[in-house]
């Protein structure tokens, strides 16, 4: 099958690009309204991009009557977001959290989450997420249907028992994310290996090539 995407429906661009990306991360995005309210929405068109500057990315589409969503109008008017990340434990409040609500309900506490201040913006995080990250917004980008936003980490906190007794990475036995595969499916990931590169790939980027028998075998 081909498709060609000049001429293809937006929302079967979306099938296909939804159906075959994945599985994708879900940031549950926490900002202050206008009123002062806390507000939560979960968003899979998400990534982490850069680590010098660290800055993730958002993909926020409109509504479907074109208006903004209540986390990009907060994003706009106050530069800043969190980042909360998603494993079991707050998934089912990571769904209602998705709920198209009035812009004065507080999101999190509908869903039962519990939440804490953030260090550096003015919004609060989801108390038991494995990673918030603060972010300051470093541009955003708009397009008709999409604004695209690069926000820049200013902090992070790490839930205690996801990190390895060193706290250099994370435990894998304790902090299995879930992720968003198409529709109403999900992935966690609660089965990983490790892939390594073999010996003699690792020689040649170091400008040490390994003889030929020894490659072979």
């Amino acid at each position: 099958m081909e498709y060609d995407f000049t001429t293809l429906p937006p929302q079967d661009r979306y099938r296909l690009l939804t159906n075959f990306v994945g599985p994708r991360p879900i940031a549950l995005v926490t900002t202050r309204s206008e009123g002062g309210h806390l507000n939560g929405a979960p968003m899979s068109f998400f990534n982490v991009f850069s680590q010098d500057p660290p800055i993730v990315i958002l993909g926020i589409q409109t509504r479907a009557d074109g208006t903004e969503k209540d986390t990009l109008r907060n994003i706009r008017r106050t530069g800043e977001f969190c980042v909360n990340m998603v494993d079991m434990e707050l998934a089912e409040g990571m769904v209602l959290c998705g709920v198209n609500f009035a812009p004065d309900v507080d999101e999190p506490s509908f869903a039962g989450m519990d939440t804490a201040p953030c260090r550096q913006v003015d919004t609060r995080f989801i108390a038991r997420t494995p990673c918030a990250m603060e972010c300051r917004v470093e541009r955003i980008i708009d397009f008709p249907r999409r604004a695209i936003v690069l926000g820049e980490v200013v902090d992070m906190t790490v839930r205690d028992d996801c990190l390895d007794a060193q706290g250099r990475y994370v435990d894998p036995s304790v902090y299995q994310p879930i992720a968003r595969l198409h529709a109403d499916n999900y992935i966690v990931a609660d089965r990983q290996f490790e892939l390594k590169k073999p010996d003699a790939a690792t020689a040649w980027e170091s400008g040490v090539a390994m003889p030929l028998k020894e490659r072979a075998e």
